[in-house]
């Protein structure tokens, strides 16, 4: 009875230090989640119209246009946009 009730013990000790990190790598992402949110917003904003046109993508290359203060934006913002994508398992 002793030996089921320390592995049950160990199981939870595991599964809430599992919990903990998982918790800070999400804590790292909702820091970031404001700037990331609005960069990903203007990208997906950028990318819907060229995507819905597809029969014209498959004659020329998908063009999405930035003005350059988005381009600007977008910069700044980057590195966040590419540690929250990180966090989603996407990788660079």
């Amino acid at each position: 009875m002793a030996n089921i009730l320390v592995n049950i013990e160990k199981g939870i000790e595991i599964g809430a230090e599992d919990a903990l990190k998982w918790l800070g790598r999400a804590q790292t992402s909702l820091t970031a989640a404001p700037g990331v949110v609005a960069a990903l917003a203007t990208l997906a904003a950028a990318v819907e119209k060229p995507l819905m046109e597809l029969s014209s993508v498959a004659v020329s290359p998908l063009n999405i246009p930035l003005d350059i203060q988005t381009a600007v934006d977008l910069k700044a913002v980057w590195p966040s946009v590419k540690a929250f994508l990180e966090t989603l398992g996407v990788k660079f």
